[in-house]
């Protein structure tokens, strides 16, 4: 059994989509990592709509394929004093640490969802 049941990473999901777009405007991150954090942003609430889960709109996506895809995101993210040398230290750990989130959510969700 895994420590976050389906229906309470899908909360997760909604509520921290409009968290990583208004945290980058409200702290003023430039562009590099405000556009990173909307992408990440946009594209969880699309696969997060198509996933066969409890708070899924159109269940075509199964939940494994979901926490792949919240796992690569996460990579991506903390990932990203690799491909952003340049940005502010502050940034990149901000960046570092809800990338580890997003992966640590994707190894601690249940992979089959009542929905499956």
């Amino acid at each position: 059994m895994k420590l976050l049941s389906t229906k309470t990473h899908g909360m997760v999901d909604y509520a921290s989509a409009p968290l990583l777009l208004a945290l980058p405007r409200l702290l003023k991150w430039n562009r590099s990592a405000t556009t990173l954090l909307t992408g990440a942003a946009i594209g969880a609430t699309v696969y997060s709509v198509l996933t066969r889960y409890e708070l899924g709109i159109f269940k075509l996506l199964p939940m494994r394929a979901h926490l792949a895809l919240d796992g690569m995101s996460g990579a991506l993210l903390a990932a990203a004093p690799f491909f952003l040398p340049e940005e502010d230290e502050a940034v990149t750990a901000g960046l570092v640490g809800i990338g580890l989130f997003e992966i640590m959510a994707a190894l601690t969700t249940e992979t089959r969802s009542p929905e499956e």
